[in-house]
């Protein structure tokens, strides 16, 4: 076992072997003897690119050395059962259709379901083929799984495993943009929705890199993405704030909608405009005399500009038009900015644009919180570190910094001690090991030990 972990958590796969090893003994305790096949997904942080993935925009996130592992073995029915190894996740089991009722809102299950509807419907429109079920169980528990409500995308990459495994005995072999349709999609059966970055990363994670990816499809469906590796003499250091994220209701919905509004209001001056990305290449000093600093969604139907159906948000809901948009078509440009640097192995350069990045999430998008800024004002302070920012969708969440290799130990500590001493909030600090995306770790027959 020791070997496909290595592969998976180089130097820390020792630390990963009690886990793994407690994980099969848990499922054989659950479904008796037989082969195995062991899958994970990792979750993300996201180095820089915020809130522009819902603008057609460009982001780099990194696949995480935390993730989700999933025990699995084929059955050759068409029903699914799940257990997990924290207790607070009830077993449940369903039948693979095309329509598959839905849990209770939050149900973990509903995962698994989204995942298989949409396989089945995609397969009945296709080959016909009916879908054959797994036996399943989920290890996702800390130190070593995602943390859930880090804003790290833990319930995508519990959905990612699923599919993974789903497609496996199956023998589906989607591209890559067809399995990310497939993820992104069943997050919209559980009842959120965000952009594609966060399935992407966990599909196509590579060790010891970030993906850059452009969110906007192309004709065909298809994504531009490459990888970029990261500064070998530098770590991601990840610092959960301990606070939930706040956002989810109305504050992130009227960012949607003022960067709706802006688009609209510059497709006169700019008919090529469709998104804030198209218009990237045109000076700001240019756009901004035709973005008002506020207006309401009524004021803007009055000039024939509609934002479509966005909940919570009413004829006169207040949009911070301006500044909404100002900090989208700056943060496109730094996240081209930090390729750039990245390849010229120009890690200032890098660490200046992470804290460009937090003070445009902070004072243009207004998405941070009075704990979070604790946060960057400690890492940047501390020896070693090069830049720090505000990381996911904002109002809380984790902090990732970028810190000199021989530095992490110390600034994890006093950022540690300093944070709970002002806060009272004992804060979880990891040093990322970026890693590969999912997929099949092992196969472990019905006589391997």
């Amino acid at each position: 076992m020791e070997s496909f972990l290595r592969q998976a958590y180089g130097g820390k796969a020792s630390q990963q072997l009690p886990r793994y090893t407690a994980a099969v003994e848990a499922f054989r305790g659950q479904y008796g003897a037989g082969e195995i096949f062991l899958f994970r997904a990792p979750g993300r942080v996201n180095l820089i690119g915020e809130h522009t993935d819902y603008n057609h925009g460009y982001v780099m996130p990194v696949a995480l050395d935390k993730d989700v592992l999933l025990l699995a073995r084929p059955r050759q029915d068409n029903l699914i059962r799940l257990c997990n190894v924290e207790p607070k996740y009830q077993p449940f089991s369903f039948e693979i259709e095309e329509e598959i009722p839905i849990s209770a809102r939050g149900h973990w299950s509903n995962y698994a379901r989204g995942v298989a509807q949409n396989l089945a419907q995609r397969m009945a429109n296709g080959s016909g083929k009916r879908l054959t079920g797994f036996d399943g169980l989920v290890s996702a528990a800390a130190p070593f799984g995602v943390p859930r409500g880090a804003g790290l995308s833990s319930s995508s990459a519990l959905t990612v495993a699923a599919a993974t495994a789903l497609a496996h005995f199956n023998g589906w072999q989607p591209p890559v943009e067809e399995m990310v349709g497939l993820c992104s999609d069943a997050e919209w059966y559980v009842g959120t929705r965000g952009g594609v970055m966060d399935h992407f990363i966990a599909v196509m994670g590579k060790r010891d890199h970030a993906l850059f990816l452009d969110c906007r499809p192309g004709q065909d469906g298809s994504y531009l993405t490459h990888h970029e590796p990261l500064p070998r003499a530098y770590s991601l250091l990840i610092v959960d704030s301990g606070v939930k994220h706040r956002n989810v209701g109305n504050d992130f919905n009227r960012r949607v909608a003022a960067c709706r509004a802006g688009s609209g209001l510059l497709r006169a001056p700019f008919p090529q405009t469709t998104r804030l990305r198209d218009v990237e290449d045109i000076p700001w000093h240019e756009i901004e005399p035709y973005l008002p600093e506020e207006m309401t969604p009524g004021g803007l139907a009055a000039v024939g500009i509609e934002l479509g159906d966005i909940p919570g948000i009413t004829p006169e809901t207040t949009l911070q038009v301006r500044s909404r948009c100002r900090h989208v078509w700056s943060e496109n440009r730094r996240v081209q900015e930090a390729v750039k640097a990245m390849t010229a192995g120009d890690v200032g350069t890098l660490g200046r644009l992470l804290g460009e990045a937090h003070a445009s999430a902070r004072d243009d998008y207004e998405i941070s919180c009075p704990e979070i800024e604790r946060l960057v004002a400690l890492l940047t302070a501390s020896p070693g570190v090069l830049g720090a920012r505000l990381t996911g969708a904002g109002w809380g969440g984790c902090v990732v910094a970028l810190v000199e290799n021989e530095a992490v130990e110390a600034v994890s500590r006093r950022v540690q001690e300093a944070y709970e001493a002002q806060t009272g909030i004992q804060p979880s600090v990891f040093a990322c090991l970026p890693s590969d995306g999912a997929g099949l770790l092992a196969h472990i027959n019905g006589r391997d030990g």
